[in-house]
């Protein structure tokens, strides 16, 4: 593929976003390589779980300006909404079934920064910049980037970077939580890989399940409908027998 390289270590696929001209702008082509990409991963047994990274400098700018222009030139809101296209490259990663960890690397813009928050857990390195921007640039947020940004960091934090333009850095994304941790650009990618290895010890359908919990559960009506949730699925994988098998 042209602009997504996957490099395997062990357990873990490390996926990379390559477009250096454009840095790591998502274009069509990358979108279409995105999803390739995911559906062949979770095709595959020996994956367990995946990190999203961008060639540096950079994580992911955006979407591809000229994509956008186009749009903005449309006669029609009914033309204008085929941006919806240009979120299946970080839908496809959200909607994965695998655990995945981003190694933001760099800035993470507008649509990448929606791929850094599709993301299970986000790991920063030192030279990280969550950067919302739509707003700055006369754009409504999309792609369900004000959803998952609040249950990131919740409202206030939400309101500081759309409403008023704050850009967060490394240090500062763990600190309001949305990232898991910060490293140093040189030790990022080994840093998020150590972290997603620890999904190699779990049996990959009872990943894919407690995935499943972690974002059902929350939008439950109460506790016991949480609760019966678990049960049903902890049921499940008392069947399994794997339960007193695992190292």
């Amino acid at each position: 593929m042209e602009h997504v390289r996957v490099d395997r270590r062990d357990e873990v696929a490390v996926v990379t976003l390559i477009d250096l001209e454009r840095r790591n702008a998502m274009t069509a082509p990358m979108v279409r390589e995105i999803v390739a990409t995911f559906d062949a991963l979770e095709r595959d047994d020996a994956i367990h779980a995946v990190v999203v990274t961008g060639e540096p400098p950079a994580f992911c700018s955006g979407a591809d300006v000229s994509s956008l222009s186009a749009l903005a030139r449309a006669e029609t809101d009914t033309d204008r909404r085929a941006v919806t296209s240009i979120y299946e490259g970080f839908l496809r990663v959200l909607r994965s079934s695998l655990p995945t960890v981003a190694a933001v690397n760099g800035p993470a813009v507008g649509a990448g920064m929606n791929l850094a928050l599709a993301c299970d857990v986000r790991i920063a390195g030192a030279s990280a910049r969550f950067d919302p921007r739509f707003p700055k640039i006369g754009l409504h947020p999309g792609g369900g980037h004000t959803w998952m940004l609040d249950r990131a960091v919740g409202p206030q934090a939400a309101a500081a970077m759309l409403l008023f333009g704050a850009v967060v850095d490394g240090a500062r994304s763990v600190e309001i939580g949305l990232a898991w941790a910060c490293y140093p650009d040189a030790e990022l990618v080994d840093a998020a890989v150590e972290l997603a290895r620890g999904a190699g010890r779990v049996p990959v359908p009872l990943l894919d399940r407690v995935k499943a919990t972690l974002r059902e559960v929350p939008w439950q009506p109460d506790f016991d409908a949480a609760l019966a949730t678990e049960v049903t699925r902890q049921a499940w994988s008392l069947g399994q027998g794997w339960f007193g098998t695992r190292p």
